[in-house]
This record gives C-alpha cells, sequence and structure tokens, in this order.
C-alpha cells in the first residue's frame, strides 16, 4: 500500500499533470509502489510456468505508463484501473507467447468458484478468460469494465464505482452478472480441456 493518502497521490497526479516537475519526482515512488502492489495480486493468480515476477510486471507496466509521458490521470483511482488494464495486457501477451510455444495443448477450464475473484489461473486459463472478458466487452462493455478493475485491478467495489461513475450497487450488480456470463462462456469453451 502507498505509504501517502490516496488524496495525496490523486493531488500530485493532477499537479503532474499541469507540468509540475517536482510533483512528479515525489509521486513515482508512490505510484511505483502501487504499482508492485497491484502486480503482487496479478501474480498471486498465477500458476507454475510464468516467467514474470512481481517486479518485471511492475517494471514493464511503469515503462508503459510513466514512460509514454503525462497521461493525464485524474486521481489516484484512475491510475489504478489504467495501471489494471496494461498489466492485463501484459500478462496476456506473454502468456499468449508462452501458449504459441506449446501448440497442442488445450485450455483448461476455468471455475470461478471464489465470490469475490477468481482462482489461479494458467496461461491457458488466463487466454481463454481474457478471451470471454473480450467478447464480453463487444456487447456489455460496463460488466467487462468491472471485471476487469475488480479482477485484474483489485479496485474495491467503491474505487470501481469511482471510475466507471455508477454506484456501488450497480458494480456489485455487474460483477455478479459478469461472473455468471463468464462461467457459463467459459464452460462451453471450444478450448476446454477433457478431464
Amino acid at each position: 500500500m502507498m505509504h501517502s493518502s490516496p488524496g495525496e497521490v490523486s493531488r500530485l497526479l493532477q499537479k503532474w499533470h499541469e507540468g509540475d516537475a517536482a510533483a512528479y519526482d515525489t509521486l513515482i515512488p508512490l505510484v511505483y509502489a502501487e504499482l508492485r502492489r497491484i502486480a503482487r495480486r496479478h501474480m498471486a493468480r498465477e500458476q507454475g510456468g510464468c516467467t514474470l515476477q512481481a517486479t518485471a510486471l511492475a517494471n514493464e507496466a511503469y515503462i508503459r505508463l510513466i514512460g509514454a509521458g503525462n497521461a493525464g490521470f485524474q486521481n489516484r483511482v484512475h491510475f489504478c484501473a489504467v495501471a489494471s488494464t496494461v498489466m492485463r495486457r501484459i500478462l496476456v501477451e506473454s502468456a499468449r507467447r508462452r501458449e504459441s510455444r506449446k501448440r497442442g495443448r488445450s485450455v483448461c477450464f476455468v471455475s470461478m468458484e471464489k465470490a469475490d475473484g477468481f482462482p489461479q489461473t494458467t496461461d491457458s486459463q488466463l487466454v481463454a478468460l481474457d478471451d470471454a472478458v473480450s467478447t464480453l466487452a463487444g456487447f456489455d462493455p460496463r460488466k467487462a469494465k468491472v471485471v476487469e478493475l475488480r479482477h485484474f485491478g483489485g479496485l474495491s467495489v467503491e474505487e470501481t464505482a469511482e471510475v466507471l461513475h455508477v454506484s456501488p450497487e450497480t458494480v456489485k450488480r455487474d460483477w455478479k452478472l459478469a461472473k455468471i456470463w463468464l462461467l457459463r462462456e467459459l464452460s462451453r469453451s471450444p478450448h476446454e480441456a477433457a478431464s
């Protein structure tokens, strides 16, 4: 967790957006700490075979986020949402590369038994989940964004509501319905492995 308040991070992001170089210098260690927190959450779900470590994931996300210049992050929650999206892309790209080297192996079913999240995933499960979330985004972008923010980004219901400008009750409903839809979609996936 960051050692400063979320309000302080939001204030520094705003000052950086306005061109304050001193705010940038103060912000970087705080932002990097947040990236590592998000990366640890992502990596906790990864099973064997993933060659990325939380630090490497945080470093790659940092390069993509901060190295691109001042992205105009509105506040800490907005930053976390964007970082979550970037880390999801990095992990899926990495999983797809590893899966392409293993051609011929099938994708395993992704169980969604846990109420507030998903269990550990293999490369093939992560790819299947990413594909399913992308499909969901095609007809219900908000529910897909809820999955991305809650599952991949580790944002709370309240933080997700803030990013999406909806009520926490809407987030809870979208999260529940998205998990049901994803479970159904993944259970009938053509990639499902025969157990």
